[in-house]
Order: structure tokens, then C-alpha cells, then sequence
């Protein structure tokens, strides 16, 4: 039996993006309502499904929720977005909003049996972890299909039988991917940078400096190796810790100011002085890629715990001990 949206809440979407949701889009990315770029959880419809259509799972980010409806053109299919608080897919799985509770009331909440003929929901291959097929099928009567990791694959997906090939199961974060994720990493140092700059403006005025220009485009160099070299060269970096990563690639920034700067002309380029730098960009740089933890398919939330215990004390204290260095620096010229 059809059930129609004036009988239970379903909200019909289409797969065509709007000139708003393209520039929403645009300025999650840079951090701008980024917590507020969400749609409500329910029970959508796409096309003109019946109770045969399939039926996927998706989370509340509109980020999400818009990559899934726009590769559903040509289809009929309906769409249970899941109350992920405005997080993606992947990060909500791993943070437990993306997870089983939540997609067993929301079936409920939606009577998603009373809309549909079978007894399949498809779930985003990223939303695994946050999901145990078995309790969903115990409590709902629902059984939980894998899907894609891409949306762009759902389609060819559901055509063979809603089974995945071995490409479409392979997760893959290129340089783009990785790429287009550092905006809002950069946007949000802005703040935290700010507070930097007046504490050394502070500084000055009390006779710690000086603090000048190369200080500035030393620091902001160390914040671009982080929040956007670290990211892009990821797979190439030894090792394995995104701390670690950083703090190679802060070193090599390091070193570049310290020799630009005069390094080795001894007593006109202090030793001290070099020696902070050493020990603050680095550390610097190594914050900053740690964050990109967050926005990985390369790290699990336990490896993210873990690093953290280990790189923010090492951090914290490299860069008290540099701040030190160059303080000291202005009174005792080594």
C-alpha cells in the first residue's frame, strides 16, 4: 500500500542544487555557520518512490545530505536522514550520532514500515563503525546493507543488485580530498593567531622584543605547513602520527627562516634566538596537523586519543622551552 506524505511527514527533495546550497557549501568549508549547516531529520523522497523503492541512510550534515540527493537523478528512492547534530557521516559514526540508537528511533520515528514494502536500509560504508547491523535488525526489522563509500557510486550500486564492486569499497583520500578540508582548518587558527600577535605586541610594549616581521611570517609559515602542506604531502611523510608529520615539515620550515635570516653569521643572528625557532615552529606545525586528525579516513578515534596524549605534552613544552629561548634572547645576545 502507498503511503502518502500528507498520512506520515516525508519531505520531497530534488536532485538538482540550488545557487544557495552550492554557496552554503562553499562557506562550511571556510568555517563560516558551520555548525548550523543542517537539515532536518525525517524521511525524505526522491523522485516519485513507492514501497519497493530503496531506502537510504544518511547523516543531517547538508554537506551529506546534498552529495547523496544530487546522484540520485532518474531515481526513485526515499532518504532517512539520521539527527547527526550537523556532523558528517564518518565523523558522526565515530562521535556515536551516526549510530545504532539513533537509526533505530529514527525508523520508528518515521514508521518507515508503514512506507516501505521490504525490509532493507542502505548505510553509507564510511557509517560502519557506528552501526551494529545486528541490533538494527533485532529491534527494527530492518537489515543493514554496506553501501558505496562514494554517493557518486550509489546508483550503479543499487542497479547491481545492491552489491558493491571491490572499487567502489576502496577508500581513497587524494590530494583534492585532503585539499578542499584545509580551509576550515585555517579559518579557524585566525582567532587563536590574533591572541598571539597581541601577546608579542604586549611584549614589545614592555621592552621583551623585539618582535617583528620575521617573527610574524616565521610563525605564519609554521601554520601553513600544518594546516596545509602536512595535509596535502600526508602520504608522503615518514611516519605514521600527524604530529609527527607536522613537526618534520615544521623543521624544514625552521631551519629555511633560521638560514634566511642569517643563521650561521654568529654574533649578528643569535644563537638562542635560532635555537626557539627550532623548538616553537616546529611544534607549531605539528598542533596544527594533529587537528587534521579529525578529518582523516587515515586515523581511528582511539589512534587520535592516543597521539594526543603523547604529542600535546611534547608540544606544550617545546614551545614553553622556545619562548624561553627567544625571551632570554632579548636580553643576553648569543
Amino acid at each position: 500500500m502507498q503511503i502518502s506524505s500528507r498520512e506520515l511527514k516525508i519531505i520531497q527533495t530534488s536532485t538538482q542544487l540550488t545557487f544557495s546550497d552550492i554557496f552554503g557549501s562553499w562557506k562550511a568549508r571556510w568555517g563560516i555557520n558551520r555548525m548550523n549547516f543542517k537539515v532536518e531529520p525525517g524521511l525524505y523522497s526522491v523522485g516519485n518512490p513507492g514501497s519497493s523503492s530503496p531506502v537510504l541512510v544518511t547523516a543531517n550534515y547538508k554537506m551529506s545530505f546534498d552529495s547523496l540527493r544530487k546522484e540520485l537523478n532518474e531515481l526513485d528512492a526515499w532518504i532517512l536522514v539520521l539527527d547527526t547534530k550537523g556532523i558528517n557521516v564518518w565523523c558522526a559514526a565515530g562521535k556515536g550520532t551516526f549510530g545504532t540508537k539513533e537509526l533505530i528511533n529514527r525508523i520508528a520515528i518515521v514508521q518507515l514500515e508503514k512506507v516501505v514494502s521490504h525490509k532493507t536500509i542502505i548505510i553509507p560504508q564510511l557509517g560502519a563503525p557506528g552501526i551494529s547491523a545486528h541490533e538494527v535488525s533485532k529491534f527494527s526489522g530492518f537489515k543493514v546493507l554496506y553501501g558505496p563509500v562514494k554517493a557518486k557510486d550509489v546508483k550503479e550500486f543499487i542497479k547491481a543488485g545492491m552489491k558493491a564492486s571491490a572499487e567502489m569499497r576502496t577508500v581513497r583520500f587524494s590530494i583534492y580530498d585532503r585539499l578542499v578540508l584545509t580551509p576550515v582548518d585555517l579559518v579557524g587558527t585566525f582567532r587563536f593567531s590574533l591572541m598571539i600577535f597581541g601577546i608579542l605586541f604586549l611584549l614589545n610594549l614592555l621592552g621583551f622584543g623585539p618582535f617583528g616581521f620575521v617573527d610574524f611570517y616565521a610563525y605564519m609559515g609554521a601554520v601553513l605547513a600544518g594546516c596545509v602542506l602536512t595535509p596535502v604531502l600526508l602520504p608522503w611523510i615518514p611516519g605514521r602520527a600527524f604530529a609527527w608529520k607536522g613537526w618534520l615539515v615544521g623543521l624544514i620550515w625552521a631551519a629555511f627562516v633560521n638560514v634566511f635570516n642569517g643563521w650561521t653569521a654568529v654574533p649578528l643572528y643569535s644563537v638562542l634566538r635560532a635555537l626557539g625557532y627550532l623548538l616553537v615552529l616546529p611544534s607549531v606545525s605539528a598542533y596544527y596537523a594533529m587537528n587534521f586528525t579529525g578529518s582523516s579516513t587515515f586515523t581511528s578515534f582511539s589512534g587520535v586519543l592516543k597521539e594526543m596524549r603523547i604529542a600535546v605534552p611534547a608540544i606544550v613544552i617545546s614551545i614553553f622551552l622556545g619562548i624561553v629561548l627567544i625571551l632570554v634572547n632579548s636580553f643576553i645576545k648569543l
